[in-house]
């Protein structure tokens, strides 16, 4: 039954998303960079990843916790819901007189808090919205989940477009406006995402309730953990990029690791929509003592699939995906472009193959956390930052933003493997010779089709859909992905 629910609301929600975040990503989000310029959107992407180090405190790891709980427990959503609402508004206040003061200490002049005060606002909203869509999915309301997790993105979409392309200003197009946009979207998002949850539970109003504040943080402080340590070797790498290197040079090598990190992040954001089905699958069925075997295999096989495709073709065309998606900007100067392009370039293949990395902590991360065993996933999850922070110390001095990928790629490879190595350990699934030797079969035939087409004389994009082509039919053929099987679960009501 779980696995049917979990396949057909996986389907919606790679729907809804697929038609939503590209668009965004790619029609929007880099539209804006080409337009405002690679050194002032670098200046935003390090700000906002540096408010992103310090998203632990607008949750303290609530958010996890209690889509994990309200999973095991509907009933606890009455007493909880309106309580931490209030909770959250607290720790929003903590969140801020941690960030401001140590942005200060960080040597932020006042244009990077001009940018910092309206980009923290945005990362409490954004957490308060993802706290209250965790009671929604802890309710299994997939459906209902999955298009909310458009819409912010969708309004997005609206607000910035008419900015852009409506002719409803008379000044040049400035990040500032990109933000705000941000700001009306999550609003709008929070009230329709807060009503849904009024609507399936009888709403208290907040008070104060000192004892169960302190029991909540204790039971959360371990997931709170785990995202702060993951926010950082995930995120750090532009900021560090934009403190190590000289002032002017920091904030352009940010702008051009944000180019590859873009697609990167598209690609995540795809496969993260597992990871928020898969928490409370996961946790429903240990619960009631359900093999999980088959919704690992599956779930992992897709992204398996999907993540090594995408990886390998960033590799073999990675000037044409960066030539296409940020062209020569108006104004700039021949040297500065063919650099830029020349470096982003270099660090793109590097930044997609952290991808399979990501890919794969989707599934067994997730399923560890369902688990519960936060401690060895913080140590993991520690292991993590050293690398990061010690790769890129080393290497941003002499590659700059390459270096800062190549942290990234090995930082991502290593917690995902000590992660799958703990699952195995845990729950002991089988290893088949047979199901190994597919899955490298796969990658090496995949890249054999690859190195064929690139001898090839036709256009780029010819050669990339024919060799995503050829991926999938080796896959099915292969039984990685199994036609049949999904068939049988969707609509035979076959439970495996």
């Amino acid at each position: 039954m779980m696995q049917r629910k979990f396949l057909s609301n996986l389907f919606l929600l790679l729907f809804l998303n697929l038609m939503v975040k590209p668009f965004w990503v790619f029609g929007i989000d880099r539209t804006v960079q080409n337009v405002v310029g690679t050194s002032d959107y670098g200046l935003y992407f390090a700000i906002f990843n540096f408010s992103f180090l310090f998203n632990i405190l607008l949750d303290v790891g609530i958010s996890n916790f209690n889509n994990r709980n309200i999973a095991q427990n509907k009933q606890l959503i009455e007493k909880h819901f309106s309580r931490i609402i209030l909770l959250k508004a607290l720790l929003g206040l903590v969140y801020f007189a941690v960030s401001f003061p140590v942005a200060f200490l960080a040597g932020f002049d006042s244009l990077h808090f001009k940018f910092l005060i309206i980009i923290a606002f945005n990362q409490f909203l954004l957490s308060l919205l993802l706290y209250i869509r965790s009671n929604i999915s802890g309710l299994l309301l997939f459906r209902t989940d999955s298009i909310l997790s458009v819409m912010d993105r969708l309004l997005m979409i609206l607000f910035v477009g008419i900015l852009l392309w409506g002719g409803v200003l008379h000044t040049p197009f400035r990040i500032e406006y990109f933000i705000l946009a941000q700001t009306l979207a999550y609003l709008i998002t929070i009230s329709i995402a807060f009503a849904v949850v009024v609507y399936h539970s009888h709403f208290r109003a907040p008070k104060w309730d000192y004892p169960f504040y302190l029991l909540i943080i204790k039971k959360s402080a371990p997931f709170a953990l785990l995202i702060l340590l993951m926010g950082i070797y995930s995120r750090v790498d532009s900021v560090l990029l934009e403190r190590i290197l000289p002032q002017g040079q920091g904030e352009n090598e940010a702008g051009i690791y944000a180019q590859g990190f873009r697609v990167l992040d598209a690609a995540n954001q795809i496969a993260f929509l597992f990871a928020v089905l898969l928490l409370p699958a996961f946790s429903y069925m240990i619960k009631q003592k359900e093999s999980i075997y088959d919704l690992v295999r599956i779930s992992f096989n897709i992204l398996f699939v999907v993540s090594s495709v995408v990886a390998i073709t960033s590799f073999f065309f990675s000037g044409d995906i960066v030539n296409l998606l940020y062209p020569r900007q108006s104004g700039e100067v021949a040297a500065h472009f063919q650099y830029r392009f020349a470096e982003a370039t270099r660090l793109f293949p590097f930044l997609m193959a952290a991808f399979v990395g990501y890919a794969s902590t989707y599934v067994f991360g997730t399923l560890l956390t369902a688990k519960g065993d936060l401690r060895n996933l913080n140590i993991i999850a520690a292991v993590g930052v050293f690398v990061s922070l010690l790769l890129n110390l080393i290497l941003i001095p002499r590659f700059f933003a390459l270096g800062s990928a190549f942290a990234n790629f090995f930082a991502q490879w290593i917690t995902a493997i000590l992660q799958i190595r703990l699952a195995h350990r845990y729950f002991r699934f089988p290893v088949k010779r047979r199901y190994l030797l597919s899955l490298l079969l796969f990658v090496v035939s995949t890249i054999v089709v690859f190195i064929i087409l690139d001898r090839l004389a036709f256009p780029w994009y010819g050669k990339l859909i024919a060799g995503i082509f050829f991926a999938l039919i080796s896959a099915v053929s292969l039984r990685i992905v199994n036609v049949k099987e999904f068939y049988q679960i969707l609509f035979n009501k076959i439970d495996r």
